[in-house]
């Protein structure tokens, strides 16, 4: 390949990625029972195929009732790791790090899906569980209007969440993943517990800026405990969430969590009221959250995954050439492209032998560019006769 920032490899502990381009976790909804279904492996295979460096798995609920959904996934038991080793050996061989990002819903839990309109999902006896799936929260301050009232957690279930980060950290492990994102962003439970928002408690848990992170701190000992050393952690955080989380406290929350492990922080925001972290007072545009990440950079001296509206090739190799974030994380622009590393590739002219692609599919991709005849319109109506009529 030629010289490029987006292309080049990036090494994060003992893990190489092959280029700067992150799949970002995209929930679908389709897991039954907590377990993965013949749609994850194609959904992430395709993203692997397509030539991402690292893709990772949508957020994985590391106890039953932080599940948002019925489809969510989960890593509670140990029955989930054989069907989760599968997905991630089959994105690693498709060129790909498999990476996973763990979640607790907390005061989001117990949700319809979202072409369903969010908010609480009515009681159904096809869930035989209901009854476990106790919605909690830091304070008992409900998600908006139309959501359930959460519970307030007691010491004894903060101390029972902490311990299911780090189970669910070491049955990631035994599953194959190589890189793992806490969810620590977008309304859910260790953000509520960052936000003054979300958290009024009066204990030590709540209150000064010390207290609010003190949960956060807890989940990244206790997972980095049970995740190899050599394997790298990310926290995806909200960097400000218009309730009262501020950038300045991202950054500070960054310098303390840089030395207990935290090798980056995948920059968003929002989401700590209503449903769409992307309703915010940020104005959107491409590229609209890149600054968090480059700010965070900068302030933290932690490596930084940019987000949000990341579209073009050009775009994206910007943001790694000029040092605002080490790695970009790309979402729906993939669902509409699953091969949008291999187009951002050929755009910036570096791979004209398609090498970033699956030998079964790069080789024919070659061939075709070869061909001259490569789909343009230019090419198609030259190549008419002239008695063809266009209708």
């Amino acid at each position: 390949m030629g010289q490029s920032a987006l292309f080049t490899p990036y090494t994060m502990r003992g893990v190489t990625l092959k280029n700067r381009i992150v799949v970002a976790p995209m929930w679908q909804y389709c897991g039954v029972d907590g377990f993965p279904t013949d749609w994850h492996l194609m959904n992430l295979g395709r993203f692997a195929a397509g030539g991402a460096g690292l893709v990772f798995q949508e957020g994985t609920t590391v106890e039953r009732r932080g599940c948002g959904t019925v489809g969510d996934l989960g890593l509670w038991d140990d029955r989930f790791v054989e069907p989760l080793r599968r997905i991630a050996g089959f994105v690693k061989s498709c060129g790909a790090v498999p990476g996973i990002q763990l979640m607790h819903a907390g005061r989001k839990a117990r949700q319809r899906f979202p072409w369903d309109g969010r908010g609480t999902l009515p009681r159904s006896p096809e869930i035989a569980d209901w009854d476990a799936w106790d919605v909690v929260a830091p304070s008992a301050i409900p998600q908006g209007d139309g959501y359930p009232m959460p519970r307030e957690m007691t010491r004894r279930d903060i101390d029972d969440c902490v311990e299911a980060w780090g189970t669910a950290a070491a049955r990631a492990d035994r599953a194959g993943y190589e890189v793992m994102e806490l969810h620590a962003a977008h309304g859910y439970l260790i953000h509520e517990f960052l936000s003054p928002a979300s958290n009024r408690r009066t204990d030590g848990y709540g209150g000064s800026f010390e207290n609010r992170i003190r949960f956060a701190v807890e989940v990244v000992e206790r997972v980095r405990a049970s995740w190899p050393e050599h394997k790298p952690l990310v926290m995806r955080v909200s960097t400000e969430d218009d309730g009262g989380w501020e950038v300045e406290d991202s950054v500070a929350l960054a310098r303390i969590l840089k030395p207990r492990g935290v090798d980056a922080f995948d920059c968003s925001s929002g989401g700590i009221s209503g449903a769409s972290p992307i309703e915010t007072r940020i104005s959107l545009a491409y590229g609209y959250q890149v600054g968090f990440a480059e700010r965070v950079r900068r302030e933290a001296d932690l490596p930084t995954m940019a987000v949000g509206l990341i579209i073009h090739a050009d775009q994206a190799e910007a943001i790694v050439r000029d040092g605002r974030a080490d790695l970009v994380a790309i979402a729906r622009e993939l669902l509409h492209n699953p091969n949008w590393p291999i187009d951002a590739a050929q755009k910036l002219g570096i791979d004209p032998g398609f090498t970033l692609a699956p030998v079964q599919h790069g080789h024919f991709l070659h061939r075709r560019s070869l061909s001259g005849f490569t789909g343009s319109l230019s090419t198609w109506s030259a190549g008419l006769t002239a008695d063809t009529t266009l209708s």
